[in-house]
């Protein structure tokens, strides 16, 4: 069965995280990886128009509240987490997937649902 399409609405804010890496594998191996992680983050931010309001970088995972100024969402986290993946892969000569199947998407707030008082105040 094909997965359901994300809704993307420019002048959305949604809360996302990852679902960790590979088998739950640590995909911050250092403060270096969580560097590149920020680095990657802000060019994506320069590539798409996201603004990124928190965020929070854990072994294994991350979270990020971002709003869209544009419905680019898949594109913008697709470039993320595939660059991300990359310069890891490069850095520690891995090779494989960084994450663990797709990332979680929440809708929290704009354009397209009902902003959530405790989003917006």
């Amino acid at each position: 069965m094909p997965r359901n399409m994300r809704d993307e609405h420019p002048g959305s804010t949604y809360h996302l995280l990852s679902a960790g890496g590979d088998r739950r594998e640590i995909i911050f191996l250092d403060d270096k990886d969580r560097q590149d992680f920020i680095n990657t983050l802000a060019a994506t931010c320069q590539k798409t128009g996201f603004q990124v309001h928190a965020w929070g970088l854990m072994s294994n995972h991350y979270h990020l509240v971002v709003e869209t100024t544009n419905a680019n969402l898949v594109a913008g986290m697709a470039w993320l987490q595939s660059t991300y993946t990359m310069r890891l892969n490069h850095r520690h000569k891995l090779f494989g997937h960084g994450f663990s199947g797709r990332y979680q998407s929440l809708l929290i707030g704009g354009s397209g649902t009902g902003c959530l008082k405790s989003a917006c105040d």
